[in-house]
């Protein structure tokens, strides 16, 4: 392991679906469906979600993962 995050995404799901995907790289969301394109659009209008997600998954997720 050489210490840098390495390449991460997060995929969320509903009532066991997938639903929205979050590419920490790219900063990008993508929509499992139609139902999730509101969502999707509604989160990129939002920057600061992106970014979010991004330190969590680069901070506390990373951590927990490591233990």
């Amino acid at each position: 392991e050489d210490g840098s995050p390495g390449r991460g995404y997060s995929q969320l799901a509903y009532d066991g679906r997938d639903y929205v995907s979050f590419d920490k790289e790219t900063l990008t969301w993508t929509a499992a469906d139609s139902k999730a394109q509101i969502t999707k659009e509604k989160w990129e209008k939002e920057p600061a979600i992106g970014q979010r997600w991004k330190a969590f998954l680069e901070g506390g997720c990373l951590e927990e993962l490591q233990r």
